[in-house]
């Protein structure tokens, strides 16, 4: 007799090998806000100056859009420690409640 508890761990050892593990790409696009209200603007401005301040990395190519507390980054930054610490400084702004992440790394 065939027991159960074997079987399942062979079943995904065999799948696991067979075709290992796969990135998948995300196509998923984020609509970023096209005008802001004067709270947005003012928000978005301290996000920006946050990451114009910021020593650790070149962060000049990041557009910063705001909307109700939520704020969006989009552009090119150099490394993925750049997008980490563009949003580490979005998240600490005061006034941010959420952080989309639409950054690009150079490749």
């Amino acid at each position: 007799m065939i027991n159960p508890r074997t079987v399942l761990p062979v079943v995904l050892w065999t799948l696991t090998s067979t075709f290992g593990c796969q990135m998948i790409q995300s196509s998923a696009t984020v609509d970023i806000p096209t005008a802001e209200t004067s709270q947005d603007e003012a928000l978005s401005k301290s996000v920006r100056d946050r990451l114009l301040a910021d020593k650790k990395a070149d962060l000049s190519g990041i557009k910063v859009t705001s909307n109700s507390g939520k704020i969006y980054l989009s552009g090119m930054v150099k490394s993925l420690d750049a997008r980490e610490q563009a949003l580490k400084i979005a998240w600490e702004s005061p006034g941010v409640q959420s952080v989309v992440n639409g950054l690009e790394v150079q490749k």
